[in-house]
């Protein structure tokens, strides 16, 4: 009688498995030679038997059924099957009288009723096992995850800690990941492909040295587990783990992803690309390139024109050259820049500032304190309704992530408050210094990447007509566009004057004097952002 010897070792089982597929072999060797048996042939498979399709175990069957061989060499009958159908297979062999022999080192089998129903019920032990194994392994996952511990592997800017048995963030890693997050929400990154090429640059890659693909790169700005939480099995948790970044930026980086979502990378590098408009069709403008040669020069020049893309029908906008382009940019960009002078002038009275709003400060973070407390025991109380089957499932599922929302909000603005203090002072330093880093870019010559950046900061809605750019200045730098209070719009003296005189004749050039409220200067910008004041 030939014998066939299958060996088997599931690659998810590396840890767990009790032999290697070489000393499955040793062993069946041993084991052949003191039952003087003859194994023409050794079949070895690197596959889990939880479910069928095994190419190996397929072949195995049909050199039974051809008559090549009449007996199996196992080490134990799990090898065979873990799985009713694949061990119905075997039972199915033998009785059609196709495979007269299974031999095994750790099991006994005899070709008769009895010997068919034990081995039938090493088969059921053996799915019993792997159905057992999953429950408990989803159990102990579901568990792991109530406990705020992320139940998987770790994702890009994190490891798994062996020793906690929880998530460590990388510090490299998760610089890379703030970066991504910062410029696709400001408007840096416009497209994926950029995204892509950036992380390549920093050692970011897939296998194959190969550039991440741009699915991979979605899950990771869609990923809510960056900022403190995560979805698992179709719950949000609460992570013990250390946030990477905030839910704020998050959800600017979601709003960025609904617009560009389906977004195809382009195939050449524009700068004013991707946020100017056609205002007759409310097409985006494009960029094409043109070369021409020029013989009494001998040589080639590139230019480069926009034009309006027209998908949405026919559009008479003409074309308009990048210098064009580029200079009214540079205008648009000077329009709301605040001199160095007066940004320095404004952040001695912001210092000022800092100081006063101390008292603010403390009783903002104990209002800040008590809600928190408010929503950590409105979620304990979701949490006793579910046990008590007050709120079925669907309904707490969705209660809860709402509160835990509420409950990172309120957490990342006490975190700030304690950093940073009053929650008007940290926006006002950055409308400080994008303001006065855009006097210098409009300047700058040979810089179109970052006038277009600066040009996203401060602006929104650019629409082309006529070969001209118009645009709405975001919040706080529409007053700055509104020219009153921009530099130039008072006396150079005026920079030497007291602190109340300055409040004064800023007081006179706005509405806020209707509400009867004095305002300092350095906090004019951000009050007007705050009740939409217009000059």
């Amino acid at each position: 009688m030939k014998y066939i010897g299958y060996c088997r070792k599931s690659t998810d089982e590396k840890e767990k498995q009790v032999l290697s597929i070489d000393q499955q072999i040793y062993e069946l060797k041993e084991f052949a030679l003191r039952e003087k048996i003859e194994i023409i042939d050794f079949l070895i498979e690197k596959q889990s038997a939880k479910v069928t399709g095994r190419k190996v175990f397929g072949s195995l069957i049909e050199r039974i059924e051809k008559g090549e061989v009449q007996g199996i060499v196992a080490w134990n009958p799990d090898r065979l099957a873990r799985n009713s159908i694949d061990g119905g297979k075997i039972i199915y062999l033998i009785d059609e009288g196709k495979l007269l022999d299974l031999k095994f080192p750790t099991h006994w089998f005899d070709n008769t009723p009895q010997g068919k129903f034990m081995l039938s019920i090493s088969f059921g032990q053996s799915k019993y096992y792997v159905d057992n194994l999953s429950q408990n392994v989803k159990r102990g996952l579901h568990f792991k995850a109530m406990s705020g511990e992320w139940p998987g592997f770790a994702p890009f800017g994190y490891v798994n800690d062996r020793n906690t048995r929880s998530l460590k963030a990388v510090p490299e890693q998760v610089k890379l990941v703030k970066t991504v997050f910062d410029k696709f929400s400001n408007g840096e990154f416009t497209s994926m492909r950029e995204i892509r090429n950036y992380l390549f640059r920093h050692g970011v890659k897939r296998k194959g040295d190969r550039p991440l693909h741009y699915n991979q790169i979605r899950d990771m700005l869609t990923r809510n587990l960056y900022y403190g939480v995560f979805t698992y099995a179709g719950e949000t948790y609460e992570g013990k783990h250390e946030p990477i970044i905030s839910k704020r930026l998050f959800d600017q980086a979601q709003e960025v992803m609904a617009k560009k979502y389906n977004q195809k990378p382009q195939k050449h590098e524009f700068d004013f690309t991707g946020f100017i408009k056609c205002k007759n069709c409310d097409s985006f403008i494009t960029a094409e390139s043109h070369k021409k040669f020029y013989k009494t020069m001998n040589r080639e020049v590139t230019y480069v024109y926009y034009r309006c893309v027209k998908k949405k029908g026919v559009c008479d906008q003409p074309y308009v050259t990048k210098d064009d382009v580029e200079s009214q940019l540079r205008e648009i960009v000077a329009s709301v820049a605040l001199s160095e002078k007066w940004a320095n002038k404004m952040r001695e009275l912001l210092a000022k500032d800092t100081l006063i709003e101390r008292d603010k400060v403390k009783v903002e973070l104990a209002r800040s304190t008590i809600s928190l407390e408010a929503v950590e025991k409105k979620l304990d109380n979701l949490l006793e309704s579910y046990i008590e089957e007050i709120v079925d499932t669907e309904g707490y599922q969705s209660k809860k992530d709402q509160l835990l929302q509420q409950k990172v909000i309120l957490k990342e603005k006490i975190s700030e408050i304690k950093t940073k203090g009053s929650s008007w002072l940290e926006p006002m330093r950055e409308f400080l210094n994008v303001a006065a880093s855009a006097a210098k870019i409009a300047r700058r010559k040979n810089n179109c990447d970052e006038l277009s950046v600066i040009a996203k900061k401060v602006g929104s809605n650019f629409l082309l007509q006529n070969k001209r750019i118009g645009f709405c200045p975001i919040p706080p730098h529409n007053a700055l566009a509104a020219r009153p209070f921009a530099a130039r719009a008072y006396p150079s003296d005026l920079l030497l004057c007291r602190e109340e005189d300055l409040n004064l004749h800023v007081f006179r050039h706005t509405h806020l004097k209707r509400a009867c409220i004095p305002v300092s200067a350095s906090r004019l910008v951000f009050v007007l952002y705050s009740m939409r004041v217009q000059f």
